[in-house]
């Protein structure tokens, strides 16, 4: 392995990649308490996108082979931005070339696939990190903070949702993100991960789940061959959640939800208060508190600031905020952190084992039409 300056592959250079590579770029220059890394080798099936990701982004050695690049012996640490059905071969190879892993979410298809990861990934001693980047928001350490700290009392309800639009139009062409093979589950594992994650974060883990999906655009056009494919897996998701505090909770995904962009938002009511989040208005928590007394009811606006944890290392001044980029860095932040020192990162494969479980066990409830149980260790 290198010195303090860990050198990186990344694997997949489309959307996410570029936020990896934007977040790698970047994060040495924001938080002085990381070594900036060395970007050395990336990776695309592609070849020619490889080679043209290499020159923008910066990365010494380009290719089109993920293997090459984990036998790589400047490669410290691995970033994996590639479809989903990829994750867990990828990773598990990745680990057992002795890399530190960032993965991008969902960790894997399957809660069996989620376990197999964080077993690995614990024995390694290497750091694991699962991209849910919505939940490393200076805000949402504050919403969890205001929780923890009971001075809104005891959680009484949580309800969440998180709705795009990216397929609400019948003709937007088939993708692999369609096929169960390559994608697995569909709002849920796209969209969804992220407001289970969040909601386990802030509450605790969910115990029971009563699931339903709905795919609304049956067949979209193969823009391949022409021809019209079947849609394999959910446009909508939703279920109702008991949790392990005895906490009730609804929450609600869909990828055909017209006027949404990145409607990830929450209302979480308290026995002397309650809070709202929208990450549409990211740097914006509501705060109601029943002792603000009569005439004075009204959820009151905190605007994200230098107080709130991360955020003064990008800017000191409040109400000026942070961006979704922003937040990619704090997780690049706690990766070669964690990496750097030995520490555990956050969030790790273990919490993407958590949200795989509560997947799994809302598909299930899905095609049995009944409670079921979510495994917990």
């Amino acid at each position: 392995m290198s010195g303090s300056a860990l050198g990186i592959g990344l694997v997949g250079t489309g959307f996410m990649g570029r936020a990896h590579a934007i977040a790698l770029r970047s994060v040495g220059g924001v938080f002085d308490e990381v070594t900036p890394p060395r970007l050395i080798h990336v990776v695309d099936a592609d070849a020619e996108r490889a080679s043209t990701a290499a020159a923008s982004m910066g990365f010494a050695r380009h290719g089109d082979d993920w293997r090459a690049l984990l036998d790589d012996p400047d490669v410290d640490a691995v970033s994996l931005c590639t479809p989903n059905h990829l994750h867990h071969e990828m990773a598990l190879a990745a680990l057992a070339a002795g890399k530190h892993v960032w993965c991008e979410k969902p960790l894997a298809h399957t809660a069996d696939e989620a376990a197999e990861l964080a077993a690995a990934a614990t024995a390694s001693g290497r750091a694991h990190l699962v991209g849910f980047n919505y939940a490393v928001n200076p805000l949402l350490s504050l919403a969890r903070e205001i929780i923890q700290s009971g001075e809104l009392g005891e959680p009484v309800s949580f309800s969440g949702r998180y709705l795009e639009d990216y397929m609400a139009d019948p003709q937007v062409p088939w993708s692999w993100r369609c096929e169960r093979s390559l994608a697995g589950s569909g709002a849920l594992a796209d969209l969804g991960c992220h407001l289970l994650h969040l909601m386990d974060w802030l509450l605790g883990p969910v115990s029971e789940v009563m699931g339903a999906l709905s795919t609304v655009v049956s067949h979209r056009r193969d823009p391949a061959s022409g021809a019209r494919r079947a849609v394999e897996n959910e446009d909508i998701a939703s279920a109702h959640c008991r949790l392990a505090s005895g906490v009730p909770a609804v929450i609600e995904t869909s990828r055909v939800a017209s006027g949404y962009k990145c409607g990830l938002a929450f209302d979480l009511s308290c026995s002397r208060g309650a809070l709202r989040f929208d990450q549409e208005r990211m740097n914006e928590l509501q705060v109601y508190e029943s002792a603000a007394g009569r005439g004075r009811e009204g959820f009151r606006r905190i605007l994200a600031g230098p107080a709130h944890p991360d955020y003064a290392a990008f800017n000191p001044a409040a109400g000026h905020g942070l961006g979704y980029n922003d937040l990619k860095v704090i997780e690049a932040r706690n990766f070669l952190r964690a990496a750097t020192n030995g520490t555990r990162a956050w969030p790790d494969f273990n919490d993407g084992l958590r949200v795989q479980r509560v997947m799994d066990a809302i598909e299930r409830s899905a095609g049995e039409a009944r409670w079921v149980r979510v495994h917990q260790d």
